[in-house]
């Protein structure tokens, strides 16, 4: 029975040989930058998502901030181009329970504002850390983002709060 298969064996194998005496293409192979963006929170339940190529901190405020707050009415925004510093009041939330300041997580210009929540202010409760974000700032210094916690010291945080 084995040499019953022999002889299917053969052509194949000088297929291969064939194969692998073609002639290979030159390819070109085409690298791009990989984009690391990574996302860190403040004691004020800020967060901030970094983009390292750009220099690019997206801020918003956190789920357990919106959550809190209740129904969001009213965000009062800084204006494109303004100057901030870490710690600075750059706007306001204002819901049905109570109003509060959005604190500056993070020193820089502000690079972009959503202006979407002029007249959607709820998608601050419908997507805190998606589209409702709030501004986009263009980061003085990264050494700040670097400081802020990590997903799990906030989680910890907010569990003690």
């Amino acid at each position: 029975m084995l040499s019953a298969l022999r002889p299917l064996a053969r052509p194949a194998t000088g297929a291969f040989r064939n194969l692998a005496s073609v002639k290979s293409t030159t390819q070109t192979l085409r690298f791009s930058a990989v984009r690391f963006v990574s996302t860190r929170y403040t004691t004020d339940h800020e967060w901030v998502s970094f983009d390292s190529n750009t220099n690019i901190g997206t801020v918003g405020i956190t789920d357990y901030a919106q959550k809190a707050l209740g129904d969001v009415v009213f965000v009062e925004l800084p204006a494109q181009g303004n100057e901030i510093a870490q710690g600075d009041s750059i706007g306001a939330v204002e819901s049905v329970k109570a109003a509060s300041d959005i604190y500056a997580p993070v020193s820089g210009v502000i690079d972009e504002i959503n202006e979407t929540l002029a007249d959607q202010p709820g998608l601050l409760n419908k997507a805190p850390q998606g589209d409702g974000w709030l501004c986009k700032v263009k980061l003085s210094d990264p050494a700040e983002f670097e400081a802020l916690l990590e997903a799990d010291a906030y989680k910890a945080h907010c569990e003690g709060a």
